[in-house]
């Protein structure tokens, strides 16, 4: 009997080969299905479901994690996820559209920070006089000679190089363009007055890629790119990510050349766009979260996922593009921007230079929101930083109908105070199938404000509407009626997608809150605050402040969008950026909130909306020491503590 089966995907009707015992989101995967799966096939999501159509008895039996995340509804229509139901024979399924990744809306703009431009790529058209019987000075010594005249001295060229130049240099009766690096190396040699040179800024975030590609001589944007971090199948969060790479053989070499391959497929976008030759791009700059630094750079993560929590290196580097496989001069060099700590990276790096925080007067905070969220506080004189390990709830993770900001996704919600109705914004203006970020904020900020729920979240039974009612579980909110929807129930906010938002929320207010004790300020201390990253880019700041999610600071507010990319492109235009990026590197102290003794305390008070004043109720705090919850004093050991929460106690 063949232990290889057929898996037909619906609707698109893609077929596949599937050994025996692989799950079927392994077999989306070998045939580029698109399908979410939010927690990397760890089972703990519940969003890569799928209908099975035919061959249900081809499928290991339903787990216990699959009756917990599906509803009853899904499990009587024969829904399964796929990342734990294993094939043992021909299967036709159907991807719903909630299990969907659909057109993702990507950040990509930042505020613009203008600098000095003196990039290290420099290009020279240099005329050589001919060998003579008089003068018989070498090829490269007679290319040397001349390139001292601009101060160039002791150069270095590659021996690819040096095997080409006799040939260029006959070939152009002795006119040639050198590019040369840094004052240091000779990197390209051409054979014609060529003065095209450009370079590319990647921001490699843990959901999206964003590229930029520059005009080097005149820092004009020529184009901007981004797709989908093409590492998500390997788990949507960094922990996931680390944990492969760690645990699998080849995982971090896949996941090295997984994300290599997404920004060549940016870079050769662009290119094409601008109808340029990836062989004149003479440098790439790069930014991201300590986590994506050290899989780009094919560095194990597994010092960053242990205690002490210590990066492979801190300092900036550059490396030839032809070592990485990036598909541009193979002689041209990458330069990947400094790290702060385990979980501080060079995208909070080219935060602080994007905003200028680094040369304020005045105190200013700062915050990028994300899965890990990353909190500066400080002036010209002082930067204090501190992560947060926030979880991936506001990218929809743990939320009945939560999803990522795309096509379909509710991104805006206001209640009717008066018939407690609401009305909403959906990406695309498609009609709804699940709730993104931005919205799950508005929501339960409207929520609270309308009294559906109270301060400790609790939804009331006491109002006179229909979108209040109990399910055989819980209580839950309906947003949208199924007759609206995409979907084959309707969409709600259950009381346990409110619970996740408090961890998330009172998680990323604990990380500002005890940053600013530490330092000895309060929220009205601070002069100007930026919320940078995607998720800050659209949520609302007023609803954010509502629910508690940072501190109510009055004072001056400041979306600024992708402020790393920002950060990126400046350090590839400017060689004055690189150094002060190095600078910065080195004025931030790093505090780890994780282990701080108050932790416990100032997360359980920031669980309430906004947060709550323990000291005033004692009960709260006996109650606090008999919880299971427990700061073991890592990233991963906190999010799984949190889950943990007896919330009857508090």
């Amino acid at each position: 009997m063949s232990n290889i089966s057929e898996i037909i995907f619906q609707p698109e009707g893609k077929r596949c080969k599937a050994i025996h015992g692989i799950t079927i989101l392994d077999a989306a995967k070998l045939v580029g299905i698109d399908l979410t799966s939010i927690c990397g096939g760890q089972t703990l999501c519940g969003k890569c479901k799928v209908i099975v159509e035919k061959g249900r008895n081809n499928l290991s039996k339903r787990t216990e994690t699959e009756k917990k995340l599906l509803s009853k509804n899904e499990v009587n229509k024969d829904y399964r996820l796929a990342c734990v139901a294993t094939i043992n024979g021909n299967l036709i399924v159907t991807i719903p559209s909630e299990s969907r990744r659909g057109r993702q809306r990507l950040q990509v703009e930042g505020i613009e920070t203008p600098v000095n431009i003196e990039t290290l790529a420099k290009k020279l058209t240099l005329t050589l006089p001919k060998p003579s019987l008089e003068d018989q000075t070498a090829d490269l010594e007679r290319l040397l000679r001349i390139l001292k005249q601009y101060g160039l001295n002791e150069l270095e060229i590659g021996y690819d190089l040096l095997r080409k130049l006799p040939t260029h240099l006959r070939n152009s009766n002795w006119t040639i363009t050198v590019t040369i690096w840094n004052d240091y190396e000779i990197i390209d040699i051409e054979s014609a007055v060529m003065p095209e040179s450009y370079g590319f800024a990647v921001d490699i975030g843990t959901t999206k890629i964003a590229g930029y590609l520059m005009e080097l001589k005149t820092g004009k944007l020529l184009g901007k790119g981004a797709l989908m971090n093409p590492q998500i199948p390997f788990g949507e969060d960094v922990i996931s990510r680390s944990s492969y790479a760690i645990e699998y053989p080849n995982g971090l070499r896949e996941l090295q050349k997984t994300v290599i391959q997404g920004i060549n497929q940016i870079l050769a976008n662009e290119c094409k766009k601008a109808a340029i030759s990836h062989s004149h791009v003479y440098e790439t700059t790069i930014v991201g979260n300590t986590a994506m630094h050290h899989l780009f750079l094919g560095i194990s993560p597994k010092s960053i996922s242990v205690s002490p929590y210590v990066p492979a290196i801190q300092k900036s580097i550059n490396i030839q593009a032809s070592k990485l496989g990036l598909k541009m001069n193979p002689n041209g060099y990458v330069h990947v921007l400094p790290v702060v700590a385990g979980f501080v990276g060079a995208d909070c790096i080219a935060d602080v230079l994007a905003t200028e925080i680094y040369k304020s007067n005045k105190l200013c905070f700062m915050i990028d929101i994300g899965t890990n969220t990353e909190v500066v506080i400080g002036t010209k004189e002082r930067l204090t930083a501190a992560s947060c390990a926030s979880g991936p709830a506001f990218e929809g993770a743990h939320i009945r109908h939560g999803m990522r900001a795309q096509t379909g996704a509710i991104e805006k919600i206001w209640i009717d105070p008066e018939t407690l109705d609401p009305t909403y914004l959906t990406i695309d203006n498609a009609k709804p199938r699940g709730i993104c970020g931005s919205a799950i904020v508005d929501a339960i900020a409207e929520m609270l404000k309308t009294g559906i729920i109270d301060t400790s979240g609790k939804i009331s039974l006491d109002l006179e509407t229909p979108r209040i009612r109990k399910n055989p579980d819980e209580l839950e909110y309906v947003l949208v009626w199924k007759k609206e929807a995409t979907t084959e129930e309707d969409i709600v906010l259950l009381q346990s997608d409110i619970q996740e938002i408090q961890k998330a929320k009172a998680a990323i207010y604990t990380g500002a809150s005890l940053l600013m004790k530490k330092l000895n300020i309060s929220p009205k201390d601070i002069s100007k605050a930026f919320i940078a990253g995607a998720f800050g880019t659209y949520i609302d700041p007023t609803n954010a402040k509502t629910i508690g999610m940072f501190p109510d600071m009055t004072n001056e507010t400041i979306q600024v969008g992708n402020a790393a990319g920002t950060g990126a492109r400046m350090t590839l235009l400017s060689k004055e950026a690189k150094k002060k990026a190095e600078e910065i590197q080195k004025m931030i102290r790093y505090l780890e909130l994780a282990t701080d003794p108050d932790f416990q305390k100032e997360f359980i008070s920031a669980l309430y909306f906004p947060h709550l004043d323990l000291n005033r109720f004692p009960n709260i705090v006996k109650a606090l020491k008999e919880t299971q919850f427990r700061v073991g004093g890592s990233h991963k050991t906190i999010l799984e503590g949190i889950k943990k929460i007896k919330w009857n106690h508090v």
